[in-house]
């Protein structure tokens, strides 16, 4: 991934899995997809997902606040929702603190 690009695309994924797995590549994009949509599901049901040496995706649960609009200043009711949180492995944080230092 070039530094210019803001995120890793599905297809990047998948050409990564085909490149890496000598499978085809339509095989290789089966395999992303049942990934992310096992990863979506386990969240859309409150369960956290725990990727070893990655990180681990939770659900948080934001009750009702009131909140400000920023241009009129006028007073909003934000109702209360469901947000995905992640947390880095430390593995993973040693990575990216590597990667500032090229």
């Amino acid at each position: 991934m070039s530094k210019e690009k803001n995120s890793v695309t599905r297809m990047e994924l998948t050409e990564r899995v085909y490149l890496e797995s000598g499978l085809s590549r339509s095989k290789c994009a089966e395999i992303v997809d049942s990934i992310l949509a096992l990863i979506s599901e386990s969240l859309a049901r409150g369960e956290p997902v725990k990727l070893s040496s990655f990180g681990t995706f939770n659900i948080l649960e934001k009750t009702p606040r009131v909140g400000r609009n920023p241009s009129s200043g006028v007073e909003v009711e934000i109702e209360s929702r469901r947000v995905v949180s992640f947390r880095a492995s430390r593995k993973t944080k040693a990575r990216v603190a590597e990667g500032n230092r090229q």
